[in-house]
């Protein structure tokens, strides 16, 4: 009896872990939207709170402009939503749907390639804007109508006609980036990569790690990472559209922060605060790390959006 009633003490630490036992005849489902890049270290993260609490978890992953229309324009509401651009959230929706979010990790842009990509064992830091306008060259990126990656590389491209002092660089860079290589959001373009039909992808850091592949990591002065470079990102700007048809938005260059919410019409919002809760714990950061991404220490709340982030 005293080995069980170790056991079941354990068990019962662990679902405190998480923010507690659900609520005797609460509907145990949590579902998720997040962005693409976020799709596996946030699915480690579900599958973990799942074996902590039984909560029956529901996860859809898409660009982030992509699913905060899935709210503004199908009405569909999940109990918690993860982005690549925090931005995105006052610029699409707030206040309708959510009265804050949460900052809770960092990223940079990035170069990825493999082993078989044309001129991959001369690309670096200094010459990839001169590789990637070879002959033959096939670059993929996402879309930046539906994926914050797809215009964070534009600003790059933007940047770099700064940073290396060649005029009409951006141009030249989206003229051999064509249609037919645009992709939805980024994780669309890594099987084409490996599949070798791209030489190289635009990409976050996170995600090259993750998956092993190797990356050109371009200078700070433009791959939006360091807070210190805010000012001069900020001379690069994109419009694309709004959170409904005929709406359109302008993003201008910032380091990357992403952010997730809980909007005020969640589903099951007692169940998607207490993952929140698990999701910036010292245990939801290290899952978080594992998978790649530069999860914050102390993640900032903006707005109204987190009083259960208070002990």
């Amino acid at each position: 009896m005293r080995i069980q009633s170790l056991i079941l003490g354990v068990l019962a630490a662990a679902v405190l872990a998480c923010g507690g036992a659900p609520k005797a005849g609460e509907d145990q489902v949590l579902v998720v939207f997040n962005a693409g890049s976020l799709a596996r270290p946030i699915r480690v993260a579900l599958d973990t709170f799942a074996a902590r609490t039984g909560v029956r978890v529901e996860q859809e992953s898409a660009g982030s402009l992509e699913s905060a229309r899935k709210l503004t324009e199908l009405g569909k509401i999940p109990d918690l939503i993860a982005l690549a651009d925090a931005e995105v959230f006052p610029r699409f929706l707030m206040p309708e749907f959510l009265d804050g979010y949460v900052a809770f990790a960092r990223n940079r842009m990035v170069i990825a390639y493999t082993g078989r990509s044309r001129f991959s064992r001369e690309i670096t830091a200094d010459n990839w804007w001169q590789i990637l306008q070879r002959s033959g060259v096939e670059t993929g990126r996402s879309d930046p109508q539906l994926d914050p990656n797809g215009y964070r590389t534009m600003l790059v491209w933007q940047l770099a006609e700064r940073f290396y002092g060649e005029p009409g660089l951006a141009a030249r860079l989206e003229a051999v980036h064509p249609p037919r290589n645009v992709r939805p959001k980024e994780a669309d373009l890594v099987g084409l990569l490996q599949a070798g039909e791209f030489d190289y992808i635009w990409s976050y850091e996170s995600m090259a790690r993750a998956l092993g592949l190797p990356f050109v990591q371009l200078p700070n002065g433009i791959d939006l990472s360091p807070p210190d470079s805010a000012e001069s990102y900020a001379r690069a700007k994109i419009t694309v559209r709004g959170a409904r048809a005929g709406d359109s938005v302008t993003f201008v260059g910032s380091p990357i922060v992403y952010g997730f919410g809980v909007p005020r019409a969640a589903p099951h919002p007692a169940v998607a605060e207490r993952f929140a809760r698990f999701l910036i714990s010292g245990e939801g950061r290290a899952i978080l790390r594992r998978e790649g991404l530069d999860a914050l220490e102390n993640p900032v709340p903006q707005g109204t959006a987190a009083p259960w982030m208070v002990p």
